[in-house]
């Protein structure tokens, strides 16, 4: 069920409405909402499975939902009543050992299957391991486990990593004794599931939207406006920019050994602003629907192709990942307190698991490499005087640009019938630095757009003063007005998925 479409909006009205009735008797507020949340999330496996709606209870991705959330909910109950530090940890290790092992199964079983595989054939092993399209699991044939152990045709549950970590960091903060414990069942589902944000984020600490659904939501003017106002935001990147950059792009990817350096630089800079708008875009709709029902959802994008440095890049892009890795990985790792080189070895660790949490491909291994390779190479150079002072801003922005927008080639390169993520990223790599500037097959309206969109940025992160302006009643009026006028009369109907919704 894609925020743009009709359904959506059909399934809103029905769900705001009953809200509304509901909302002030709390345990009735949240038994709504975690319904209607869980029906929001049954969708998608009715869609993928292409089964009817007598076939929903039998959706297994409910049964995922509720299975991870509910572990967690009864491993911090076990750890309240637990007084033993080692008792406390065995819960704590129950709970991850549960979340990484589906999250493993789901996203990575198919990565693991092919790669062992190959190690296997290599190795000359006389093993008949099955083919992995069929058994994602075909691992578990190297210790001859019988074929009811195998799930056939596994299906990655839409937005599993987004759900598995919001609930994850519910556990370990209640282990670290940094939140206040939730009792109530109900009200844990509904944090888990909150359907604005549950397939692609932001990923939600409890320490925020617990607190929001212990309370009746206040629906004041201002949240109407404002949420409206993100929800137009967001349809607009979605549908018409990012969706009408994506023909291009995927024009010229699905393809790239027809295409010379100009139209695949080209299309490689309109993915860097695909990919933003159209996860950007999402997060606003998210944002803006959470809104108009009293909640608060955190910021997950500020700005980031305005960034001055790749550290600053992280701290602009994703921040709910971005702080996730950070709270949880990168400061228990040691973060920055025990001298350089376990810092870099912290950084470099966080960047790469950041880059496998995208997807199981070596694309996304090399992705998080080359920026955890970059960010350490610039790290001191950032925090240098002259960096922050002689460095003109635009040629650290360019620069930041330059490199993010390169790395989202691994990004972006798929496997197909001819070849692998990896040799797709490389023919693209490789054909950008050697083929002629003769045929440069540039959509001028294209570029005019993305162009228009970055100095918007340029000149409202400058000293200007226009972000004050834009604050103004009349203008926010005339810019939804150009927006609706916008969609209306040039974009296209779209229903194409959200790209993080993989993810």
């Amino acid at each position: 069920m894609l925020f743009h479409t009709w359904v959506f909006f059909v399934f809103f009205l029905i769900v705001y409405l009953v809200y509304l009735l509901v909302r002030t008797n709390n345990r009735l507020m949240n038994l709504w909402l975690m319904l209607a949340s869980y029906v929001f999330y049954g969708t998608w496996w009715l869609t993928i499975s292409k089964q009817g709606l007598s076939d929903f209870w039998k959706n297994p991705y409910l049964l995922l939902l509720f299975g991870t959330s509910a572990i967690d909910y009864l491993m911090v109950v076990f750890m309240d009543r637990s007084r033993t530090p080692a008792v406390r940890k065995l819960w704590l290790v129950i709970s991850l050992v549960s979340n990484f092992g589906f999250l493993g199964y789901f996203k990575y079983s198919e990565f693991i299957t092919t790669n062992l595989n190959s190690l296997l054939r290599q190795a000359g092993w006389a093993l008949e391991l099955p083919d992995p399209v069929i058994y994602q699991n075909a691992f578990f044939s190297v210790i001859h486990a019988p074929d009811s152990w195998y799930f056939q045709h596994v299906v990655l549950p839409v937005g599993i990593s987004f759900h598995t970590f919001q609930s994850m960091s519910y556990t370990i903060d209640a282990y670290r004794g940094t939140i206040q414990t939730e009792r109530n069942f109900i009200r844990f589902l509904t944090f888990v599931s909150f359907f604005p944000q549950l397939v692609a984020g932001p990923i939600e600490r409890a320490s925020n939207l617990l607190p929001q659904l212990q309370k009746t939501p206040r629906i004041t003017r201002e949240n109407l406006a404002d949420g409206l106002s993100l929800f137009l935001v967001g349809f607009f990147k979605k549908v018409a920019l990012a969706d009408y950059l994506s023909k291009y792009v995927d024009l010229v990817y699905g393809s790239p050994a027809r295409f010379d350096a100009p139209a695949l630089i080209l299309a490689t800079m309109a993915f860097g602003w695909q990919i933003y708008f159209d996860f950007s875009g999402y997060t606003d709709m998210a944002r803006g629907i959470a809104r108009v029902m009293g909640f608060r959802l955190m910021l997950n994008f500020n700005n980031p192709y305005t960034a001055t440095g790749l550290g600053d890049f992280w701290a602009r892009w994703h921040i709910s990942l971005s702080t996730w890795f950070k709270d949880y990985l990168y400061f228990p790792l040691g973060g920055s307190r025990h001298g350089t080189i376990r810092t870099y070895r912290n950084m470099f660790l966080t960047m790469v698991i950041s880059g496998v949490w995208h997807g199981a491909e070596w694309t996304f291994v090399i992705w998080g490499a080359l920026h955890a390779l970059g960010r350490c190479l610039t790290r001191e150079l950032e925090q240098t005087a002259f960096y922050k002072e002689r460095v003109p801003t635009f040629v650290k922005q360019a620069w930041v640009f330059v490199f993010v927008t390169f790395t989202w080639i691994f990004f972006r390169a798929s496997k197909d019938t001819e070849y692998t993520a990896l040799e797709k990223a490389w023919l693209i790599i490789t054909r950008m630095f050697t083929t002629g500037w003769t045929d440069p097959r540039c959509p001028i309206f294209m570029i005019a757009l993305v162009l228009a969109v970055w100095v918007y940025q340029l000149v409202y992160t400058s000293r200007l003063g226009i972000a004050r302006v834009l604050e103004w009643a009349p203008v926010r009026v005339a810019l939804a007005a150009a927006m609706i006028i916008y969609l209306a009369v040039v974009a296209q109907p779209s229903s194409k998925a959200f790209i993080y919704f993989q993810f």
